[in-house]
C-alpha cells in the first residue's frame, strides 16, 4: 500500500500511541508539577508525531529527514523526562519501563525510516 499521508506511516500511529500513554502517566504527577514536568512532558512526546507529520506534508525528502531528525531529538527530551520523572518517583517502576519500551521502538522506527530515506535520497 503507497503511502498517501502521515496517518499511513506506522512510526507516526506509533508515536500518537505513546502520546496517548505519556498523557495517562503524566495524569498522576502531583499538581505542582503541572506548568512544570508535566507540561514539558506532554509536549516533547506531542512534538514527536507533530514533526512526523510536518516533515511528511513538505515536498522534499531532506525535509522530511530534517523534521524526522527534530522528532528523534524531542524523543530523546521525552526519554530523559521519563527518567527524571522515575527517580523523583512520579513514575513507578512498571510504567516507565513500558514507556521506555514504547519510545525506544520510535526511536528504531524513526531510525529506520531516516536510513531508508536517506539511502533512496543519494541513489543516482
Amino acid at each position: 500500500m503507497a503511502i498517501q499521508s502521515y496517518r499511513d506511516l506506522d512510526v507516526w500511529q506509533q508515536a500518537m500511541r505513546l502520546v496517548e500513554a505519556v498523557y495517562a502517566a503524566t495524569g498522576s504527577f502531583p499538581s505542582s508539577e503541572l506548568y512544570g514536568l508535566t507540561s514539558q512532558t506532554r509536549r516533547c512526546a506531542v512534538n514527536i508525531p507533530s514533526n512526523i507529520a510536518e516533515g511528511r506534508g513538505r515536498k522534499g525528502t531532506r525535509e522530511f529527514i530534517n523534521f524526522l531528525a527534530i522528532a528523534y531529538g524531542s524523543l530523546c527530551e521525552l526519554q530523559t523526562h521519563l527518567e527524571l520523572a522515575h527517580r523523583l518517583r512520579f513514575l513507578d517502576k512498571v510504567v516507565h519501563d513500558r514507556l521506555q519500551i514504547q519510545t525506544d521502538e520510535v526511536g528504531r522506527m524513526l531510525n529506520g525510516l531516516m536510513n531508508s530515506l536517506g539511502r533512496r535520497n543519494s541513489t543516482p
